[in-house]
């Protein structure tokens, strides 16, 4: 009789030990659920906001500049002829009446030469003519000659008369050209590069100028402002008078301040029609000829110091369809998102001209976070060291 295999049989889970597990885990899920839901306030955003205390602030105005000589003087040749002689050094000081250039005076005094032998050969002609005058009217008075010797001979003296002038007018001329020949500096500057070489055929036939020498002390300055700016400046300096203008800073390309002091002198004509702007010229002493023509900088002035502003970065400015936009944290830390009047821009701030009371605090970082009457945790922002430096310029 063939023995079956017992098999092994499963255990099965004893009804004493399954129902305290099942309890328990039904136990612990009924707890976690019965855990309080997070508070409103967890779940608010996290904004950093900014106190808007009032202050004083300086309003400059600022525009690009370029510096240009107070006189330009273009050097060119008069006449022609070979340059051989340069008597400067290019970049330094001039006077006025220096040699700069010199060219080949041979031909010239040539010139010269034969104009003078033509004025003297000229004048023994009209000596002969007065002398036969002098003759003829004493016999003509006792009409031993005709009338019409007389008139002969006094038109002849008048005719040697002329051309000893046309002579003496040729002489000149030569002359002239041969001091053209020495070509010299109209004014005390600064001479720049020499655009011609020795040797080369110059004259006033040429196009390019030999070199040019600039008053540069005072320097002039040039500036492109709108009419709001040049209103408001002309307003400011009580229209222009001397006694009242306005002291100019020069910030330079490498944004050093200048340290001397410019002032407005004129303004165009007109307004540039094709872009908005007049050019105004102020001029900066140079004692030390240390600014050039052809500089370019960032003139700046001072025109009202505003007291008691609201001044708050830009970046909590938003700009919505032509409205400016700030988000206001209340007493109740709940968001108003206020329509604002923006004034000047002075660097990373702008100044609110209304819709913003002294002391409320305005949302700068976060505000994409906010919505109007939501509740938010607020924290103070920490402005960067741009932000914490005085703020002048105007943008």
């Amino acid at each position: 009789m063939n023995r079956i295999a017992s098999q092994p049989r499963l255990a099965r889970p004893s009804h004493g030990r399954f129902w305290p597990v099942l309890l328990s885990v039904l136990a612990v899920l009924f707890l976690a659920g019965c855990q309080d839901k997070p508070s409103p306030s967890a779940l608010a955003p996290e904004v950093e906001v900014l106190a808007a205390p009032p202050r004083d602030v300086p309003i400059h105005y600022e525009w690009v500049a370029s510096l240009d000589g107070m006189v330009n003087a273009t050097i060119r040749a008069q006449v022609q002829g070979y340059l051989i002689k340069r008597n400067y050094q290019e970049g330094s000081l001039v006077k006025k009446g220096q040699v700069l250039f010199e060219i080949d005076p041979r031909t010239f005094q040539a010139a010269l030469n034969q104009a003078l032998a033509n004025l003297a050969q000229e004048k023994a002609l009209w000596e002969t003519a007065q002398s036969n005058l002098k003759r003829i009217r004493p016999l003509a008075a006792q009409k031993a000659v005709s009338q019409k010797d007389l008139d002969e001979a006094l038109g002849s003296e008048q005719s040697r008369e002329a051309t000893v002038q046309a002579a003496q007018a040729a002489v000149d001329k030569a002359r002239l050209d041969l001091g053209f020949t020495k070509i010299i500096s109209p004014i005390d500057g600064v001479a720049g590069i020499a655009k011609a070489q020795i040797g080369d055929l110059v004259g006033p036939g040429s196009t390019e100028e030999l070199t040019t020498v600039s008053t540069v002390n005072p320097i002039k300055v040039f500036v492109g402002i709108s009419e709001r700016d040049y209103l408001q400046a002309f307003e400011t300096s009580q229209g222009g008078k001397e006694e009242a203008r306005l002291p100019l800073d020069l910030i330079l390309a490498n944004g050093n301040l200048y340290p001397h002091k410019g002032h407005f002198i004129f303004a165009d004509r007109q307004v540039d029609p094709g872009t908005g702007t007049i050019k105004v010229a102020a001029l900066f002493p140079n004692p030390d000829n240390y600014l050039r023509p052809g500089m370019f900088a960032r003139v700046r002035v001072l025109l009202e110091m505003r007291r008691g502003a609201i001044v708050i970065p830009q970046r909590a400015v938003s700009e919505v369809q032509g409205r400016f936009l700030v988000a206001v944290v209340g007493a109740d830390d709940k968001v108003d998102i206020r329509p604002v009047r923006v004034g000047e821009r002075i660097k990373s701030d702008w100044v609110i001209e209304e819709g913003i009371k002294p002391g409320e605090r305005v949302v700068v970082e976060g505000a994409m976070k906010a919505r109007q009457g939501q509740a938010v945790r607020p924290k103070p922002f920490t402005p960067s060291p741009s932000h914490t430096a005085p703020a002048s310029e105007r943008g």
